[in-house]
């Protein structure tokens, strides 16, 4: 084990756990501290409902979780890895950052260090967490040290976990930096980058899941023209993709905590300059208009087979943000929903792996088996989970009454699997 500093993190979801259990792995007395007493039993329990960490794993880790602010009071080093939410004005809602740093300041010491993993706009973790720091602690700036080290875990993802991707360190201070770099390099198998400031840490990470968004917008957009061709999206990209530079990107519902999110906080503090981001703003347009899209085109396929889209049964096979994770947070599912329900639609939704009492709480969505689903007038793939991907068409179609409509969002099957009797559409 390696000494010298005790460390505490703040947060234990997606991204908090495995930094506290990789840590706990090569530092004696890590404690996670989550405010969530449900959370906190549940890992006491060697239960992790994310799936990041596996239960013998995490029974094995050294890591001691609580809610007791008194668990952390004697921490040299604490990581901050709570949510960065917008609000319904789709501005940055600082509200879980700012608590968590309260929490820390009522337990900061002199000589502390204190880094943040969150995803913020250049200029939080120095213009608006230090003086927080200050006010709650009653130190001055001098007492205490800052860093940030953007996360870059992409959930469900077993490939490219914590300890395989390169840490993005920083530090206000070239000592502070190379604390921050000897700390997170015992555990990163990647390799260290010391960036050369805090800001710049900042900005690297909000616009890695700005590009990406950008680029899913504009094959969002491309799916728009190539429908309205009468032409396939998916076949035009792969056809593309066979020149050796061209991005490798796909269309398709951009939820989630980080890319359908973070682009607001660039542009929000762009606002505040004085200037107005047009290009990414367009994007994020494009990208939110997706889940309606989507809808629409499903009740007038259901039309075209001369039934009424205002009476009609949809089945949707997945609501969490992505596939393969229980993850509900900003998906876009809701959007297909809500919509479909617009036109006077009934929608049953299923999904394998979200939480029912969750799914109710965020969206009023109501969770149904599998043994509903049928005499269906279209089917909606909009997550393709592993469990429905291995699933032959069968599967879907056998729930489907006569001329029914399958509806591939990110085109999983392919249209010769498909009956003649079933209208298939993919985005």
């Amino acid at each position: 084990m390696v000494m010298g500093e005790k460390i505490a993190v703040i947060g234990l979801g997606y991204v908090g756990l495995p930094v506290a259990v990789a840590l706990s792995e090569k530092f004696d007395g890590v404690v996670g501290f989550d405010i969530n007493q449900t959370r906190i039993q549940e890992l006491n329990a060697g239960l992790d409902r994310t799936g990041e960490i596996e239960p013998a794993r995490l029974e094995k880790s050294g890591v001691s979780v609580t809610s007791d602010i008194s668990s952390i009071r004697d921490c040299s080093m604490y990581i901050v890895t709570v949510p960065t939410p917008i609000d319904e004005n789709k501005q940055p809602d600082l509200t879980p950052v700012r608590k968590a740093t309260e929490t820390v300041g009522s337990v900061l010491k002199p000589g502390d260090c204190v880094v943040y993993e969150s995803t913020v706009y250049p200029g939080v973790t120095e213009e608006y967490c230090a003086p927080i720091l200050e006010k709650v602690s009653g130190l001055s700036r001098s007492q205490f040290k800052l860093g940030y080290s953007p996360e870059r875990i992409n959930p469900g993802d077993k490939l490219h976990r914590l300890e395989t991707i390169t840490k993005i360190v920083s530090g206000e201070d070239a000592a502070t930096l190379e604390r921050v770099a000897n700390v997170y390099g015992t555990i990163i198998e990647a390799g260290i980058y010391r960036a050369e400031s805090i800001k710049v840490a900042e900005a690297a990470k909000v616009i890695e899941n700005t590009q990406r968004d950008l680029n899913i917008a504009l094959m969002n957009e491309l799916s728009l023209i190539f429908d309205r061709m009468g032409i396939r999206t998916k076949d035009v990209l792969q056809a593309a993709g066979t020149k050796w530079n061209f991005l490798p990107f796909s269309p398709g519902l951009v939820g989630g905590h980080c890319i359908g999110v973070d682009p607001y906080y660039l542009t929000a503090k762009a606002e505040s300059l004085g200037y107005r981001p047009e290009v990414i703003l367009s994007g994020r347009r494009v990208n939110d208009s997706m889940g309606a899209y989507i809808a629409q085109k499903t009740i007038k396929l259901i039309n075209s087979q001369g039934k009424s889209g205002s009476n009609a049964r949809v089945g949707v096979f997945g609501l969490t943000f992505k596939e393969n994770v229980p993850d509900l947070r900003n998906s876009r599912v809701p959007d297909i929903i809500s919509e479909l329900q617009e036109f006077g639609a009934e929608v049953l939704v299923h999904d394998p792996l979200a939480d029912s009492e969750e799914a109710h709480h965020e969206y009023k969505v109501t969770l149904c088996n599998e043994q509903s689903l049928k005499n269906l007038d279209a089917i909606i793939l909009a997550v393709p989970h592993r469990e429905y991907v291995d699933s032959n068409v069968g599967h879907f179609t056998n729930r489907l009454e006569q001329n029914g409509v399958f509806i591939d969002v990110k085109s999983v099957f392919h249209p010769n699997q498909f009956d003649s009797s079933i209208t298939y559409w993919s985005l």
